[in-house]
């Protein structure tokens, strides 16, 4: 990285790394530092008759400089507290550099250091760590963003949502908040394990890379594979592997899957996402769904201690048990329409009366679907079973034991979208088979989310599966309704971004053949002249007062040209443009 690509502080701190190397300390040492003690637990088990003592680690995130004492902000993995530096005690000799140069002068906020010392109450009343030593561990390069209150309002937030997604580092560092979110989604996941564990169902692992995606209706990420000259594709689910499972005769099995779809992005959708599947033999849909709703109570009590969770100004509940509606009833009641029994064309004049967009691609299945998210969907905030869908619907779910046009099928809205999605698992092979080969006809008229008919599934079907129910949960939404966010971003670490803009910037040879010095080109785009180009238009005299002020102030030691040289410069960058213009 050239030196003029960076910014003035970034460009000290590059002095303090040098000047601490220069004394005798690596501002990135390797030795184990010994951490005894954190933050949140010191102040939680503080003992006024008690001098603890404490070895903590963690980033500078406030200091107050006051001669031979200061004050810092110590920031480690739970929290913040306040350390009392002064110059004698972390200086007991007669050198006092550690502290007037090193401390006072060559470390900035966000450095890693670590503190010895032992804890004890200020006259102010705060719980503090007096420093009795003090390590360097990293030296920060970068400068974090300061939030800089102003009669109780902050302003500098680090809170574009564009940077904060981008460097979550950043984000995690300043904003306390983040960090709890992710926190609570490690427990989400524990008390969701804790729960099925209980049950004795296994917790397995099953290809991400695939042959055939199978398992759902959406389309796939394809890869190849060179040693074994071979497409394959990204997982969009895992359920065909986890119903081998039970073929092969385990009760329950149950997986955390990272799934892939080569989808559209939105508030609620990220093209990497992950969902719990579970599938347990001798159950049906009518279990699941007492398993499901005794599931979800249980982990929102254990991880915000209530079943209630607020997203935004609603307030939903989780405590068990949870309306049951059929899909034909929910339409009914949205849009007046009774779908029963319709064919693919009463289904498409449904949709034009209902002014829902559609295409020739979409069968039955995905026109009902359309009908059902467009109306009715929305409409469930609190924790509702949608039951009983259209066969066409679902490719994998049994008939229903009473209406054979139906499947026992179940998905659980909350707060307008799907959370989760379970069947009564079709075990017929023969009628897979059927299923798969209607859904091969929709592939060939043109349905990208079509599924792929999987031979091999067939087969294990073939040697018998028991009655089985499974069902899925959408991992990234559930933790989104218990931390009360509104958008998939908020609760994904590395959420999928858009390829980061770069200026655009012409070559070194392009500037020289303009007839400028080499050693000059980095002052001109420091400048922001990152094209030949942009200095076809600007004041010679003013671009000379400019460059050679760059080279006073980032000490460049060049030898400023003259008015006259940046002259032939800007004369030479309009010729060129003139001829390329030709």
């Amino acid at each position: 990285m050239h030196h003029l690509e960076l910014s003035e502080q970034e460009i000290i701190r590059r002095q303090s790394l040098n000047e601490l190397r220069n004394l005798g300390i690596e501002p990135y040492p390797a030795a184990l530092y010994e951490v005894n003690a954190y933050s949140t637990d010191i102040k939680e088990e503080f003992n006024d008759e008690e001098k603890r003592p404490v070895s903590i680690a963690g980033r500078i995130m406030n200091r107050r400089i006051m001669g031979k004492a200061s004050f810092i902000e110590l920031q480690d993995s739970k929290g913040r507290i306040q350390v009392y530096i002064t110059r004698d005690d972390i200086c007991p000799g007669e050198d006092k550099e550690l502290y007037n140069t090193v401390f006072k002068k060559l470390l900035d906020i966000g450095d890693f250091i670590g503190i010895t010392g032992f804890v004890f109450r200020t006259q102010m009343g705060e719980i503090s760590v007096h420093a009795e030593s003090l390590t360097v561990l990293a030296k920060s390069l970068k400068p974090l963003p300061v939030v800089k209150m102003k009669d109780g309002v902050a302003y500098d937030k680090f809170n574009d949502p564009e940077l904060r997604y981008r460097q979550r580092y950043v984000d995690l560092v300043v904003n306390d908040e983040v960090k709890d979110i992710f926190i609570k989604r490690t427990r989400i996941f524990n008390a969701m394990r804790e729960f099925i564990n209980k049950f004795g169902y296994l917790e397995v692992d099953t290809p991400v890379l695939q042959s055939i995606p199978g398992g759902a209706a959406a389309r796939p990420f394809i890869t190849h594979h060179n040693a074994l000259d071979i497409d394959l594709y990204l997982r969009i689910a895992n359920e065909l592997y986890l119903k081998r499972l039970i073929v092969g005769g385990f009760e329950g099995v149950y997986e955390f899957s990272r799934d892939f779809r080569n989808e559209g992005m939105d508030r609620t959708h990220n093209p990497e996402f992950t969902v719990m599947e579970i599938y347990v033999s001798y159950k049906d849909y009518k279990w699941m769904m007492e398993f499901t709703e005794q599931m979800l109570e249980q982990i929102a009590t254990k991880v915000l201690g209530t079943t209630k969770t607020t997203i935004g100004d609603r307030e939903i509940d989780f405590k068990a048990p949870y309306p049951r509606v059929t899909m034909i009833d929910a339409i009914k009641e949205h849009t007046g329409m009774d779908i029963t029994g319709m064919d693919e064309a009463q289904l498409r004049e449904v949709c034009r009366k209902l002014n829902i967009e559609v295409d020739e691609t979409m069968g039955k299945g995905k026109l009902i679907d359309e009908i059902f998210g467009e109306k009715c969907e929305g409409n469930y905030i609190q924790p509702t079973f949608i039951i009983d869908y259209p066969i066409e619907m679902s490719p994998l779910c049994k008939r229903h034991r009473a209406n054979p046009e139906l499947t026992e099928r179940f998905e659980l809205m909350v707060n307008g979208k799907e959370l989760a999605n379970a069947y009564s698992e079709l075990n017929d092979p023969i009628d897979q088979r059927e299923r798969f080969e209607e859904q091969l006809r929709l592939s060939e008229k043109g349905d990208d989310e079509a599924m792929f008919i999987d031979q091999d599934f067939l087969r294990a079907l073939e040697y018998g599966m028991p009655p089985t129910s499974g069902m899925g949960i959408g991992m990234d939404r559930l933790t989104m309704l218990l931390t009360g966010q509104t958008t998939i971003q908020e609760v994904l670490l590395f959420p999928q971004m858009r390829p980061e803009k770069k200026t655009k910037k012409d070559s070194t040879s392009k500037y020289v053949e303009t007839g400028i010095p080499e050693a000059w080109v980095a002052v001109l785009q420091k400048a922001g002249y990152n094209e030949v180009k942009s200095l076809t238009d600007v004041n010679p005299n003013k671009l000379h007062q400019e460059i050679c002020g760059l080279n006073k102030k980032f000490k460049m030691e060049l030898n400023n040209p003259s008015v006259e040289d940046v002259k032939s410069w800007v004369e030479n960058a309009k010729k060129n443009e003139s001829l390329n213009a030709q």
